[in-house]
């Protein structure tokens, strides 16, 4: 590995370390349903989506919570000396993509029969850091480590 190739590696180490990740497969409503509630939360901070979540009524708002406190979670494990109120957490990205579709049939009049599509979706989160000061720290201690 040269070493261009071993920076642009280092960098991108670095920028994965200052956002989190949790993901969602096959969840049972549809897509355009969880789009609603994704777009409520988008771009706000972490602790303000959680109240969001909480208090909607929208069915795919319970899973999205869960989902968040699991991002949360996981910035936690990346950033064990850190706390989540000096790192300043919003929703950097949510992302909701078609699953598989299960199809059923429901009889109709006549010897006929109508498809019922069964829909799921596939919700990703990624959580990001507003707080610079807190990059910078965590940069400091990783160099002093080395």
């Amino acid at each position: 590995m040269g070493v261009k190739s071993r920076t642009k590696a280092e960098n991108r180490k670095e920028a994965k370390k200052k956002t989190a990740i949790a993901c969602l497969q096959n969840n049972p409503t549809s897509p355009r349903k969880a789009r609603l509630v994704a777009d409520l939360i988008r771009g706000k901070k972490v602790e303000l989506a959680l109240h969001v979540l909480k208090n909607t009524s929208k069915q795919p708002a319970e899973k999205m919570r869960k989902l968040l406190l699991s991002a949360i979670a996981n910035w936690q494990l990346k950033n064990e000396g850190l706390r989540i109120e000096d790192a300043d957490l919003f929703v950097q990205e949510i992302k909701v993509d078609v699953g598989r579709t299960l199809k059923r049939i429901n009889t109709a009049p006549q010897g006929r029969a109508h498809r019922i599509r069964k829909r799921s979706n596939h919700i990703t989160i990624i959580l990001g850091s507003a707080n610079q000061e807190v990059e910078e720290v965590v940069e400091e201690e990783t160099n002093e480590s080395k």
